[in-house]
């Protein structure tokens, strides 16, 4: 239908427009898209076998849906991409406060409008972007701002009594008729505000100061809600649960590699740092082993969860250290190092919530603590892992480097340029050897890259000592350390 050229109701009935529900218009087009194969959930990751299959059930089935996850788990991103599903445009009763269908009004004013003007009621064309309504639920959301309040000075105004419609000012939910209405934290909300939920998902009644109004709002209803809340803030009343059709739970990416691709999804870089540094899918993969080691860590809270935001604000935090690096150093072209995941600690304190023993480390602590797991899982998966070369007491091809270090402790500044960066790293013996051994046709900057990532491997082994200060990182012989922290100590 072209909506340029229809503007009034004679001009939308010659036309053949048929009225449909909200729920009829998911349905169908949900429906043109499997039969077409096409996806309409785009950027979501990690969902298509487990959360997307439920949604269109839900869909089909013309339920109201509750998303039921921990933090970061994509639960806004999927309410927001239905909006797909939507026809392109709808024509409104123009001038409506409630969107109202030309064929079936609900609204005082559009009635009176077609009273008023017959076939010639001017029309307007509301597109699917406009369609969509997304409130936070907070202790101080209020009846009035999701059902609506009477307005004494629009009562005094056009001398109307009180349970006149036409004073009333409407709130969000009246006003997304014919939307997808969306309440985030729906916990949050309180007992006596979800009750006001209840007519409305059930009934279509919405009662304001007393006054019972019929209106057969047309609404998509889509909560979202974290478990944690249910004991922390707050709860879904069980009447309102109930009146909730379907709850569909939501999770954390199964797999690093869908980790990976949802962040790379989702981190933002400028033209400048995507034209300037260089990200291996090595560190990508350790950037992203970072949060699942937080989601198995005894430090961190597990019912509040470890967001996908944490990946993403790493992720950039790294590509911006490498930028910095390569700015301070006057380098057109640099590649991100592994001393670069020093970089990402203030993305991993700032996202993570630590329970009583992560609380007494301290946040730096855990952080460093994560950042260490991660390389210690990762070491064994490419070179010989430190542990089976001394339980089966065969000969240990970091012994050269571990002679190097008891004579000669080496530190790395983080911010070094690429020239001084390869000399520390090749005057250390066998090194390079064994990175090419282990990582056969590895280009010059991956290699210093696995070079370094050798002695990060080999610290979190204890095998060599490692010290990180604010700008460099050092390297040195373990029982030298040992000495040392017992000579403080004392």
């Amino acid at each position: 239908m072209k909506h340029t050229t229809i503007q009034t109701l004679g001009e939308l009935k010659q036309a053949g427009y048929t009225p449909k529900t909200m729920k009829e218009e998911l349905r169908a087009n949900l429906i043109k898209h499997m039969e077409r194969g096409s996806n309409p959930f785009k950027g979501i990751i990690g969902y298509d076998e487990t959360v997307l299959p439920d949604v269109q059930r839900a869909i089909l089935s013309g339920h109201s849906m509750n998303l039921l996850g921990l933090r970061g788990q994509a639960k806004t991103r999927i309410a927001r991409t239905l909006t797909e599903l939507l026809d392109e445009w709808i024509p409104c009763v123009a001038g409506s406060e409630l969107n109202d269908d030309p064929m079936h009004p609900i609204s005082r004013t559009a009635h009176d409008s077609l009273e008023t003007h017959g076939d010639l009621t001017p029309i307007r064309w509301m597109h699917r972007s406009e369609r969509y309504v997304e409130k936070l639920a907070t202790p101080d959301v209020s009846v009035a701002d999701l059902i609506g309040d009477i307005d004494p000075i629009k009562a005094a105004n056009l001398k109307l009594a009180y349970s006149d419609e036409r004073v009333i000012h409407f709130g969000l939910i009246p006003r997304s008729h014919r939307c997808i209405f969306v309440i985030n934290e729906l916990p949050d909300l309180q007992a006596r505000i979800q009750v006001s939920l209840f007519n409305i998902l059930q009934e279509g009644d919405i009662q304001i100061r007393g006054f019972q109004l019929r209106l057969p709002l047309d609404i998509q209803f889509i909560f979202t809600a974290n478990p944690e809340d249910y004991t922390n803030r707050g709860s879904i009343i069980t009447p309102l649960k109930d009146r909730i059709q379907s709850q569909i739970i939501t999770h954390y990416p199964k797999s690093i590699a869908l980790g990976m691709e949802i962040t790379e999804l989702e981190a933002h870089h400028t033209k400048e740092q995507l034209k300037r540094v260089t990200v291996s899918p090595f560190l990508r993969e350790l950037v992203e082993m970072v949060a699942f080691e937080a989601r198995e860590s005894e430090y961190v809270d597990q019912k509040s969860g470890v967001s996908a935001r944490l990946t993403i604000s790493a992720m950039e935090n790294l590509v911006s250290s490498a930028e910095r690096r390569a700015i301070i150093n006057k380098e057109k072209k640099t590649h991100a190092r592994i001393g670069d995941l020093m970089s990402i600690v203030p993305a991993i304190t700032g996202k993570v919530e630590l329970v009583y023993e992560g609380e007494q480390e301290g946040p730096h602590f855990v952080a460093m603590r994560l950042l260490g797991m991660a390389i210690r899982k990762k070491f064994p998966q490419i070179f010989p892992s430190p542990e089976t070369i001394k339980r089966k007491k065969i000969q240990n091809p970091y012994q050269p480097i571990i002679e190097h270090l008891a004579n000669e402790n080496v530190q790395i500044l983080i911010d070094y340029p690429r020239d001084e960066y390869a000399n520390v790293l090749y005057s250390i013996p066998v090194l390079h050897e064994i990175v090419d051994k282990y990582c056969p046709g590895i280009q010059d900057e991956e290699r210093l890259m696995m070079m370094e990532f050798v002695l990060h491997g080999l610290a979190e082994f204890s095998v060599i000592g490692k010290t990180v200060m604010d700008s460099s990182i050092e390297f040195s012989d373990i029982m030298n350390d040992i000495f040392r922290e017992d000579k403080d100590n004392d």
